[in-house]
């Protein structure tokens, strides 16, 4: 049985302490009073007292906690209480072992009148390494202290001299003409693009040896330079986008700890990198490469220097690398930094004004930092953490905004390539071992044509061939295939080359790089596919983007996909640039165990649209790494149901038992009559409303659910925001309503919008939105159709007046008939046992996809304490018990099934009724 929290009362501290000593016999002291910033909820202070309680015991936990409950300030509460706590303890400890071994080693006592003398000097010497080693950390703790602080001085005044100096400069450049300004401009640029002009030795790999040289996924030497630095004790927080990781930062400085907390917010190059010239690439892997060649450049020019003085000034300078790559500088920034609570965004701006690199004096300050603030990739992917100085050990990791936990790790882990990016790598590298075949070594040469025939594999295996023009290649119908790892390898007919020393080859010999150079290099030399009549010639990125309109007007797309499409063109041009690195990545997932993964292979009419897709089946072999190596790992939301899901797939799946887990859900901090949750089985015509795929469709439903909507918003003041499964379906619904005029007779009660498809236009919507709300002469509002997993669905607040009624139509059940869903479905299947009333995993998995996407969506709406607003669920299914169970626990328990309509209009015009006579009195 998992140790559930929430049977933990409300009898005291003392009682809740003694309760876990019985259970498990481990004594966890719970504090009386955590540091809030203002009185807490009691949710609130049980919310903290079950995470402190699983912190200090080392447990996994699965925490909910609806949105507009304080979640964040409770779990910063929380964590950084224990965290203080725990940091007092091992100072405490670290000095009563020094003078208990001081006192020991002292006094010269033997341990036993019968050990020899062997064994005796082996006693002293072990208590002396003992000793030495808590005195070297005790000390290195005192002088990290002590540097902070002395930091913390000089910032101060630093800060001023810059800011009065900076002041100074900019108005003179107000004054200055157009012609100084932009000879000031053109200098920066020269500056920031300094670097040494490659000649084709840098395009030739080092010799390699021996496949022994390289440590499977060993990060390089410019990737892994922090292995020597002592790690605080710290808290991971994870979350999805940067502008949570943001606003989670605002939470601590507005917390009691935010003057005495080292906080470091950690990114991407494309995040962090004030390099101009690098940040012009948009490509995260060529940025990557940019910036190391840039260090490489500069230590190369610095070896030739002569020692010294000579060497200090030309690294001053900047030498031929990056200007901001300066280590004083990068250890001034990381003072400032984990000495004054920043976002990504201030530390970049500080970087600026310092002339100094925020990425990589991100990197620097890991280990002293007591917070780092991280999105989901950077932690979940496990090169990723390596590289950017992440240690596990002991330490806490906080995953917010979890409900799609399970679906995040499959998706950093899944990788798809396609027809045109195996054709083009191969190309290139065709090219590049025929340039330099005869300078290269006889290993170089082996692998590089093990690496071109694997590609020719792949492209034979889609139907292709290397030797035709990829824009000419026609493949016949469309069919998709799902194959297990083997069955894939053995398809392909490289089964017999070892893909490990393969992927150590190109970690060590950094082939892509090198191709990518060659290409940039030689770039009239660069063919889509040697053919011997080429009927059009493409060249480089042009090419591709050519060719990707052609494929465009070729295909049967709606004009909104065919915008999509073109937005995306500089994104995919940036990828084929240098295909073979994003095809390292699916090589390395052929790398997975047989039964973690699956290949979705999908032709197309033409080889350049078809696919190779690897699927990880088991996100908890990549999970097993965070809950074997970490202290505690909790995962929190607003909406963590169904629970289940996480506990089999990820927990349990990765050797967790279940007396290590614990869940703990509150409800919301509303009181029960601002919530009107309605299940509702019919419409005003006794229409019932049945959305399954099969009826969803029929005119009766359509005009029956055009009459809810519209009267219901007759009833419902402020906004209205409606969810359909999908945009086709929304568009479907909206022409029929167009047709029978119930869209017009909507429109004279409420200013009508609809959900964007491209995000640019979302801000747009939702300002227009808002507007028709709050000036409404009349009152009447606006109601948003919007789609389940949409652009709306997640991330945005209908609070107050924006959301007094959030509509469902339908269960959003994703597509049964996808390859992908259905090999997950009998993957589950074949790996987890069925549930206690005998329902198949896969039935459970998919059940629960759709749950979770109605969850999301209807927490849009109820923000905060004094929040109000009604919930209709317009499907007659959603009154079954199994539905409810899956709901979020404050909605699900005062859910009501209503049967028929005249209850249900009823009970919600009494609700608003008695809100608007509450409001006046």
């Amino acid at each position: 049985m998992a140790g559930s929290m929430d049977e933990f009362d409300d009898e005291g501290d003392d009682i809740l302490a003694s309760f876990i000593e019985d259970r498990e016999g481990i004594q966890v002291n719970v504090p009386l009073e955590f540091p809030f910033p203002f009185e807490p909820y009691d949710i609130q202070k049980e919310f903290m007292k079950n995470l402190y309680i699983n912190l200090e015991r080392g447990h996994v936990g699965i925490f909910e906690s609806p949105t507009g409950t304080g979640k964040s300030l409770s779990l910063i509460c929380g964590a950084l209480k224990w965290l203080k706590e725990f940091q007092e303890k091992q100072k405490k400890d670290l000095e009563a072992l020094i003078a208990e071994e001081e006192k020991a080693t002292g006094s010269g006592d033997r341990a036993s009148g019968e050990l020899d003398w062997v064994a005796e000097f082996a006693v002293k010497k072990e208590k002396q390494e003992k000793l030495e080693s808590a005195k070297q950390k005790h000390q290195k703790l005192a002088k990290q202290e002590s540097r902070l602080l002395e930091i913390g001085k000089r910032k101060k005044q630093g800060r001023r001299k810059r800011d009065r100096l900076e002041d100074e400069f900019e108005e003179l450049m107000k004054t200055a003409t157009s012609e100084v300004q932009a000879a000031y401009r053109e200098e920066i640029d020269k500056v920031e693009g300094q670097e040494v002009n490659q000649g084709d030795d840098d395009l030739v790999p080092e010799d390699y040896h021996s496949d022994e040289e390289v440590g499977a996924g060993k990060a390089s030497d410019d990737e892994n330079s922090d292995e020597e630095l002592d790690h605080v004790t710290k808290i991971y927080y994870c979350s999805r986008t940067h502008s949570q990781l943001a606003q989670f930062v605002r939470e601590i400085i507005k917390s009691p700890y935010g003057s005495n907390t080292r906080v470091l917010s950690l990114g991407s190059r494309q995040n962090l990198c004030v390099n101009e010239t690098v940040r012009k690439l948009k490509s995260l892997s060529l940025m990557n490469d940019a910036c190391l060649d840039l260090q490489k450049n500069k230590r190369k020019v610095i070896d030739r220097e002569e020692s010294g003085e000579a060497v200090r000034k030309r690294r001053d300078k900047g030498g031929s690398g990056c200007q901001y790559y300066k280590q004083e500088k990068m250890e001034e920034l990381g003072g400032q930094i984990l000495t004054e609570i920043t976002d990504v965004e201030q530390i970049v701006k500080l970087g600026r004004q310092m002339k100094a690199c925020p990425y990589y004096t991100n990197r620097l300050s890991v280990h002293l930092a007591e917070v780092v603030v991280l999105p989901y990739n950077i932690i979940l992917h496990k090169s990723t953490r390596e590289a950017s100085g992440i240690r596990l050990e002991g330490n806490v990791v906080l995953i917010d905004e979890a409900h799609n936990l399970l679906e995040t790790i499959n998706s950093v882990y899944s990788v798809v390539v396609t027809g045109a990016q195996l054709t083009k790598a191969h190309s290139q590298l065709s090219q590049y071992e025929q340039r330099f075949r005869s300078r290269l070594k006889a290993k170089n040469l082996l692998y590089v044509k093990q690496i071109l025939y694997i590609l020719s594999c792949l492209v034979r295996l889609l139907g292709g061939r290397t030797d035709a023009n990829v824009i000419k290649q026609s493949i016949g119908k469309s069919e998709s295939k799902v194959m297990t790892v083997n069955q894939f390898l053995s398809d392909s007919g490289f089964d017999n080359i070892n893909l490990f020393k393969i992927l150590q080859y190109c970690r060590k010999s950094q082939i892509s790089k090198k191709l990518n150079g060659f290409v940039e290099k030689y770039p009239n030399n660069e063919v889509a596919i040697a053919t011997e009549k080429t009927e059009e010639r493409h060249l480089g990125i042009t090419g591709f983007l050519k060719e990707i309109t052609q494929n465009v007007e070729t295909s049967n797309l709606t004009a909104e996909t065919q915008k999509t499409n073109t937005s995306k063109g500089n994104e995919e041009a940036i990828v084929m640039r240098s295909p073979l690195m994003h095809i390292e990545g699916f090589i390395s997932s052929l790398t997975n165990a047989d039964k973690d993964g699956r290949i979705v292979l999908t032709k197309q009419p033409l080889l350049s649209n078809c696919t190779l897709k690897f699927l990880l089946m088991n996100p908890a072999v990549h999970f097993k790494d965070l809950l074997s190596e970490a202290r505690s790992v909790i995962v929190a939301g607003g909406t963590m149901q169904p629970m289940e899901e996480f506990k089999q797939q990820l927990f349990f799946a990765a050797g967790i038992g279940p007396e290590k887990i614990h869940e703990y859900s509150c409800g919301h901090v509303i009181p029960s009559d601002h919530l009107l949750a309605l299940a509702m089985k019919a419409g005003p015509l006794g229409v019932d409303l049945d959305f399954t795929y099969g009826s969803r469709e029929k005119p009766a439903l359509l005009n029956e659910l055009g009459l809810i909507v519209s009267n219901v918003c007759n009833v419902i003041p402020g906004g209205v925001v409606c969810f359909f499964s999908s945009y086709d379906y929304q568009h479907l619904v909206y022409q029929q309503w167009q047709k029978t005029g119930i869209l017009a007779k909507l429109e004279k009660k409420k200013r009508i919008f609809q959900e964007p498809k491209l995000s640019s236009q979302v801000e747009q919507v939702l300002g227009e939105y808002s507007k028709s709300i709050q000036n409404s002469s009349c009152g009447t509002g606006a109601i948003l159709f919007c789609v389940v997993g949409g652009k709306m669905s997640e991330g945005i607040n209908f609070s107050d007046d924006l959301g007094r009624g959030v509509i469902m139509v339908g269960m959003p059940y994703p597509n049964i008939k996808s390859p992908e869903l259905q090999e997950k479905m009998q993957y589950l299947n074949s790996n987890f046992p069925k549930d206690k009333d005998g329902h198949l995993p896969g039935q459970i998995h998919y059940e629960n996809l759709c749950m979770k996407a109605v969850n999301q969506s209807i927490g849009r709406a109820i923000r905060h304490r004094g929040d109000y607003a009604t919930i209709l669920l317009l499907d007659k299914r959603y009154g079954k018990e199994s539905v409810r169970s899956r709901l979020p626990s404050w909605i699900g328990k005062d859910l009501q099934k209503m049967e028929k309509y005249g209850p249900a209009i009823a009970a919600i015009s009494q609700f608003f009724r008695k809100k608007k006579t509450d409001a006046t009195t």
